[in-house]
């Protein structure tokens, strides 16, 4: 099953893509400000894997032309909360238990909003990011597993990673990716470990 998938919101409209496999061993949501040819390989990969992925943006086309637009950490939780919610009120969604994936500016608000809804999603996955401007608050509520995957030169990611440390108390792991290596196999084991028990 695939569909293309639109969320309205006071600044324009969302857009996402869902891919379901015929018994799916559960839903990885892909969010970014902004999709790349990456995030393509990675939800075909997840998808080989057994997974239904729904990819969706955080930011309109309108927002994409202001450069500080990913770093507005409280707009792109709340809107990660609204896509959280038309997952929970979705029929071809709503029974899959949950993952996130997503990378750099994001990081901080996928943090967040994991943080809220703890019940919903069960396990959490980022590729870079300063995730310590989630907060001292968020970082301490998340109870769902996080992997942290950085690129091995990404040093300013993994000094905010250290400095986040202390917060985190649930289930936590930091791996660095050598040069060509590809984060989806680590996405895909990391699901398997927190979806499937």
């Amino acid at each position: 099953m695939n569909r293309h998938i639109t969320l309205q919101t006071p600044h324009g409209s969302l857009h996402g893509q869902l891919e379901c496999p015929g018994t799916p061993r559960g839903l990885l949501l892909i969010v970014r400000s902004h999709h790349t040819e990456a995030d393509i390989s990675i939800a075909a990969n997840c998808f080989d894997s057994g997974y239904a992925t729904f990819t969706m943006e955080l930011l309109t086309a309108q927002e994409m032309q202001f450069v500080d637009a990913t770093q507005n950490v409280p707009r792109l939780t709340t809107r990660l909360i609204d896509i959280l919610d038309l997952i929970r009120s979705d029929g071809d969604m709503q029974t899959l238990t949950l993952a996130i994936f997503t990378s750099g500016d994001v990081a901080p608000a996928a943090i967040r909003a994991t943080a809220q809804r703890d019940t919903q999603v069960k396990a959490l996955v980022c590729h870079g990011g300063l995730i310590d401007r989630a907060g001292a608050q968020a970082l301490d509520l998340l109870v769902a597993p996080l992997l942290m995957l950085f690129d091995i030169d990404d040093s300013f990611g993994q000094t905010a990673c250290q400095r986040a440390d202390s917060h985190l108390l649930g289930m936590h792991e930091m791996y660095l990716l050598a040069p060509g290596e590809d984060l989806a196999q680590h996405l895909t084991m990391w699901l398997s470990r927190h979806l499937e028990h």
